[in-house]
């Protein structure tokens, strides 16, 4: 494993935790929609570099002819699936931008990371295999949202359901993702779906708010963190950081992501964690964990 490898996948996991704030911080200036379709559209154009240097660099690395060819064959395949990847991540990050109001960075940034455990459960209608380490990590994710969201009348609050909701619409977008990426070009895929993200939250955001010049302007830090730090940056360093890696391993460094929220949070926004919740964030991120080790069947495989 790469000293350098992990140090990008542990930049990639604390872009993503802190961006938890940059979106709560946006909500005081701007509305979910506009601030969603702004993002996106920033991550797109921030990827636009990414693509030409990442395709100058392997047309110097790698034969013209094969490239020409697979790219010939993946054009469908990467229209596809960026139209697809779009349309999940403008239904996920609208779910996750709208709750992120009634809840805190840190819970939301937790509750987000349950795709790491839903997606191996979705994968049992793909007829995957699943071992029994996910089923016990999904019991303790459960027990973990409960004593995260659920409150003393037992109620479930408005912004944790919504952004559990945005969780299951991350996992389709993961398992879309993992069945179009080895078919097309992944930074060129990422680039169409936030464009695709960005042009479906226009509409939304014109019917349902009112966007402000001003607000823009005033917002700038936060949008400028959120979509070329956390899509356009981040997105590209997975990319790389992932290049010869254990994607298990891969998949365990990432989720510190959910850490780095509620750190994040508690640093720069002063928020505060009750006993109860700091329980349900031990636990999930026990459940995290646990959904990502490697069987010991594939360890001695791999011998």
């Amino acid at each position: 494993m790469k000293t350098k490898n992990v140090c990008m996948l542990i930049l990639t996991a604390f872009i993503w935790g802190t961006a938890f704030v940059a979106q709560s911080v946006g909500m005081d200036y701007l509305g979910p929609f506009t601030f969603n379709g702004i993002r996106s559209l920033i991550g797109g154009v921030a990827l636009l570099p990414c693509i030409y240097f990442l395709g100058k660099w392997k047309r110097t690395a790698e034969n013209g002819a094969k490239e020409e060819n697979a790219a010939g064959t993946g054009g469908r395949d990467l229209l596809t699936g960026g139209i697809a990847c779009g349309i999940l991540l403008f239904g996920a990050s609208s779910l996750q931008q709208v709750g992120i109001q009634y809840t805190t960075a840190g819970k939301a940034g937790f509750i987000t990371a349950c795709y790491i455990v839903i997606v191996p459960v979705l994968g049992i209608f793909l007829k995957k295999k699943i071992g029994w380490k996910v089923w016990v990590a999904v019991v303790l994710a459960v027990v973990g949202l409960y004593f995260l969201c659920i409150t003393e009348s037992l109620r479930i609050g408005k912004g944790d359901l919504l952004v559990f909701l945005c969780a299951l619409v991350f996992s389709l977008h993961i398992l879309v993702i993992d069945y179009f990426a080895p078919r097309a070009d992944g930074v060129k895929m990422s680039c169409i779906q936030f464009f695709v993200c960005g042009i479906l939250s226009l509409p939304v955001m014109f019917l349902t708010e009112t966007p402000a010049i001003e607000g823009i302007i005033a917002g700038w830090f936060p949008l400028f963190y959120a979509g070329v730090l956390s899509c356009g940056v981040a997105y590209t360093l997975q990319i790389v950081g992932q290049k010869d890696m254990n994607p298990a391993v891969a998949a365990l460094i990432l989720s510190l992501e959910s850490c780095f929220s509620v750190l994040a949070g508690w640093a720069l926004l002063g928020e505060q964690m009750s006993t109860r919740e700091t329980i349900g964030c031990v636990l999930m991120f026990a459940a995290i964990i646990l959904a990502q080790l490697p069987e010991k069947e594939k360890i001695r495989n791999k011998k």
